[in-house]
């Protein structure tokens, strides 16, 4: 190989690494790290979950993530950490370190405890047996009455109707729908559906460049957008308007040489706005957020009878779901949030009256 055609690819590099700089969280993401011999942190889960515990409050306690990830790997009997059993010891990892769960205690609690999705399906399951078999009798304490797949879960998965899914997603999403779509929607199902609404909310965004895609323009700054052959826009971004009670700013742009606004949710001012009552630890009926999240459903509402360990609500973030379970029997006195509350850790959930 040509040494000058190398050094195209070098170059390439030092610029692609500039782009992405603004998902560096700490320094630690820039240097080589000894400590994956003692807690064996597969090196491409290790940079994914720091961002990931940097995004949901814990970029702070790193450390004890990662000695967590080593007690959580014991926890669910010493995995072989690949995808998709790598990132449910980092789920548990996480979830141990917003709660401060020791191993012991996971143990102790763990039929009372709101365990990540990931964690739950895992020990139902839903990826196989695992080397070893399922830890006992955590696995049992965790599951209670839940269903469990035994053996392979594909030979018993029903065949899936790839026109059917083809025919249900052209009725939702148009006609355009190619077959990366439909494989797309088989195997990923939430997240295609998450990437058509933001396409269907933001256009397409595949026309900007790298940078201000990830970063935004920079006030004063003109670039073009090329929405296909002859069809430029010439925009210029002006100023940004103060935060209203919504949470929006009025953003100021060019476009073509005209005066253009419109109002965009400023995402990082919202999470300072964020205020939402504590559920009080000393009171038992008080349900509290175990991770920082979205609510995705609420499964019961006020006067409803709920026994100990049954679904409240599920909370998603960072691609991790957290199904909030019951902390005792009792009839709901109150519901605290909706579908799309966001909610940081230990906000309050729901009451519930014994």
């Amino acid at each position: 190989i040509s040494l000058d055609r190398v050094f195209d690819y070098s170059e390439y590099w030092e610029v692609a690494r500039g782009l992405y700089a603004p998902f560096d969280c700490t320094a630690t993401m820039k240097s080589g790290n000894a400590d994956v011999y003692e807690n064996e942190i597969p090196g491409g889960q290790y940079t994914n979950l720091h961002f990931q515990a940097h995004s949901m409050g814990l970029g702070n306690k790193f450390k004890e993530v990662k000695k967590a990830y080593a007690e959580a790997n014991r926890l669910l009997g010493d995995l072989i950490k690949v995808t998709p059993s790598s990132k449910i010891v980092g789920d548990l990892a996480q979830f141990m370190v917003q709660n401060s769960l020791s191993r012991a205690e996971v143990e102790e609690r763990a039929d009372e405890l709101s365990f990540p999705l990931s964690v739950v399906e895992f020990l139902q399951g839903h990826i196989g047996i695992p080397h070893g078999g399922f830890p006992e009798p955590f696995r049992s304490k965790v599951l209670k009455s839940l269903p469990r797949i035994e053996g392979r879960p594909g030979a018993s998965l029903p065949p899936l109707d790839f026109e059917a899914l083809e025919s249900d997603l052209r009725a939702a999403h148009g006609d355009e729908i190619t077959q990366e779509d439909v494989m797309s929607a088989a195997m990923y199902p939430k997240v295609f559906q998450e990437y058509k609404e933001f396409t269907s909310n933001f256009g397409p965004v595949d026309c900007l460049n790298t940078r201000l895609f990830l970063d935004g323009p920079k006030i004063a700054e003109e670039f073009q957008v090329e929405l296909e052959r002859g069809k430029t826009l010439h925009i210029k971004a002006l100023a940004l308007g103060d935060l209203n009670k919504s949470g929006q700013r009025e953003v100021f742009f060019e476009l073509n040489g005209q005066l253009r606004s419109v109002l965009v949710k400023d995402t990082a001012a919202m999470k300072e706005m964020h205020f939402h009552p504590k559920a009080l630890k000393e009171v038992r009926g008080q349900v509290g957020a175990p991770m920082p999240g979205k609510v995705v459903e609420v499964k019961v509402k006020p006067g409803q009878r709920v026994e100990k360990g049954q679904p409240l609500c599920v909370l998603s973030a960072m691609k991790m779901e957290t199904v909030v379970n019951s902390p005792i029997s009792g009839v709901i006195s109150k519901v605290h949030v909706n579908s799309n509350s966001s909610l940081e850790g230990e906000d309050l959930i729901l009451e519930i009256t014994e």
